[in-house]
């Protein structure tokens, strides 16, 4: 089978279908999560604001966070929320409303206790004021108490990855920049594989396939499109903000000018704003972000939340999540449900599309099309998946302990113990090896450059902007400044690029975070950002001019 797209989806299907014995090609036409997967609000969440009207989604989506806790401890962590209940008015009183709202959140929340158990979640609680504050000083202190609940953070990027690593582990070929160009038709229009091109070099070639499955996320129409099918979504834009620095440990619910709920969310050694909702109808490669968008999210959240104001923001990014078409609803209530679409009925028998769904129940998702194809295929293998770890995920490494016998500074290793588990055992060796490589080349992340290597040999990270997914390399405060040119160096060297292909991997990564940097340009802001490429440009002498050889696509 071909799987086309490298998200969470394609790549939750792929180790699937792979390890139930299928031969499995995934192409993706930029890096793993490089679109829609990357660029969500990092939660592994169960979906309390669907509660009220998708139940199943809450459902599969906290049953799902269970089963990857289990497949990769490491990679997830605990998320406390509050949620700030109704403000005091001016003479520091409350209405009888608001006494009624508060109560009905607290039954509310209190109904997604069961639910909270499924992903190892601990009970709400009913905070006061006074104890609110003492948990978070910086909430508002026109606040009347809060409730709390608990949801998981993850890197969805190393997320996607390590599926991707697990389908190549068990037999899948992977082929990140390689883009469809077209579909083997056979007898009565049959779809028999795919036409493809590499966005390196140029070269095409043909796999041919049984069944071959879109899930290419907001792409998806495109994709079908090339087969003569119509496929209908409705897919939203969703932005979201980092801030310079962790604000806090809790991550806080808020809401918008317009009654939509935002989060204010601890990210590693950021915080993360999000998101908005609203129908796109624009280039998914290509989506721009407004001030207005900014401000909106901004004003939510400084009014449970003021200290925000304190931080500056770092960047801006988007993404549009591939839900599906209904008319007449407000886009905050389209289901995040998914669908598994044999096109035989459209005169393409052999493709499929799997479309809508969450981070949250990839794994989930991706059963239920791996069910359908094995029958299909005459196979009777049963999903493994929420059984068999994901790399690094077999056990959690005693960063304390190999810190002590590596030499490394334990902040270092507990990174890697986090974002690789049992695998930081492999890193710390290249760095033992070559001592060198135990420096950090990121100082925001605290990125040494053995981390970069093993990305480098081991997780089919190619360039320097799938660095910057897999270990956060530029993600930090200084935004790239003091690390990109040692790390190009590292690239270079792992890759034997010339000068003039090293070059356009530092400019490609330029521009990727400029992209983020440009919107939220202001004072002292946009002075560093201009001080960071002007840096690369005068005394780096990086050239100026028009992106020489494959980075530039």
């Amino acid at each position: 089978m071909v799987v086309i797209g490298g998200g969470v989806n394609g790549t939750g299907l792929a180790r699937d279908a792979a390890m139930r014995g299928l031969s499995v090609v995934l192409v993706e036409k930029r890096d793993f999560a490089a679109g829609s997967s990357g660029a969500n609000s990092g939660m592994i969440h169960g979906g309390l604001r669907y509660l009220l009207f998708d139940r199943t989604v809450a459902y599969a989506s906290s049953l799902d966070s269970g089963y990857i806790q289990r497949i990769a401890p490491h990679l997830l962590f605990r998320i406390p929320f509050l949620f700030p209940l109704a403000w005091r008015n001016k003479e520091g009183r409350r209405n009888v409303g608001q006494h009624i709202y508060d109560y009905l959140t607290g039954v509310y929340v209190g109904a997604y206790d069961p639910y909270a158990r499924l992903k190892n979640g601990k009970r709400h609680n009913h905070l006061t004021p006074r104890e609110a504050l003492e948990i978070e000083p910086g909430l508002s202190p026109e606040l009347h108490g809060a409730l709390t609940f608990d949801d998981y953070g993850i890197d969805p990027f190393r997320l996607c990855a390590l599926n991707a690593r697990s389908a190549a582990a068990h037999g899948a070929r992977l082929s990140t920049y390689t883009q469809v160009t077209s579909f083997l038709r056979g007898e009565g229009g049959r779809v028999e594989g795919v036409k493809l091109e590499d966005l390196h070099t140029g070269g095409t070639r043909e796999v041919r396939a049984k069944v071959v499955v879109n899930a290419a996320g907001p792409w998806a129409p495109r994709v079908a499109a090339l087969a003569g099918v119509k496929l209908k979504l409705r897919p939203g834009k969703g932005v979201h903000l980092t801030l310079d620095r962790r604000l806090s440990n809790y991550a806080i619910a808020c809401y918008a000018i317009d009654g939509r709920q935002v989060f204010v969310m601890p990210h590693e050694s950021t915080t993360i704003i999000g998101t908005t909702d609203d129908d796109y109808y624009g280039d998914p490669d290509d989506i721009p972000i407004t001030r207005d968008e900014i401000s909106y999210l901004l004003e939510g959240v400084a009014r449970a939340f003021p200290k925000v104001r304190e931080a500056r923001v770092l960047r801006a990014w988007a993404g549009v999540r591939n839900t599906m078409y209904k008319w007449g609803v407000n886009e905050d209530a389209l289901s995040r449900e998914h669908l598994f679409i044999d096109h035989a009925r459209d005169g393409a028998d052999g493709l499929y599309s799997l479309v809508g769904g969450k981070l949250a129940s990839f794994r989930l998702q991706a059963e239920e099309a791996t069910d359908v194809l094995v029958r299909r295929l005459g196979r009777r293998e049963r999903c493994r998946t929420h059984e068999v770890p994901l790399p690094g995920g077999e056990r959690l490494c005693d960063s304390d302990a190999l810190a002590a016998s590596s030499g490394l500074p334990p902040y270092s290793v507990a990174r890697l113990a986090y974002r690789h588990g049992a695998e930081a055992e492999k890193i710390v060796a290249i760095a033992r090896d070559e001592p060198a490589l135990a420096a950090p080349v990121c100082a925001c992340e605290g990125t040494i450059g053995a981390e970069l290597v093993f990305s480098i040999r081991e997780e089919h990270a190619r360039h320097l902007v799938d660095l910057r997914r897999r270990c956060r390399l530029a993600m930090g405060p200084c935004q790239g400044t003091r690390c990109i040119a040692a790390a190009a160096a590292i690239l270079a060297r792992e890759r034997r690029l010339n000068a003039e292909e090293t070059h356009a991997e530092i400019r490609s990564l330029l521009d990727e975070r400029w992209k983020g940097n440009r919107i939220v340009g202001t004072g002292d802001g946009l002075a560093q950002a201009e001080l960071s490429r002007g840096s690369f440009f005068t005394t780096g002498r990086l050239p100026a001019g028009a992106l020489p050889g494959s980075a530039s696509r």
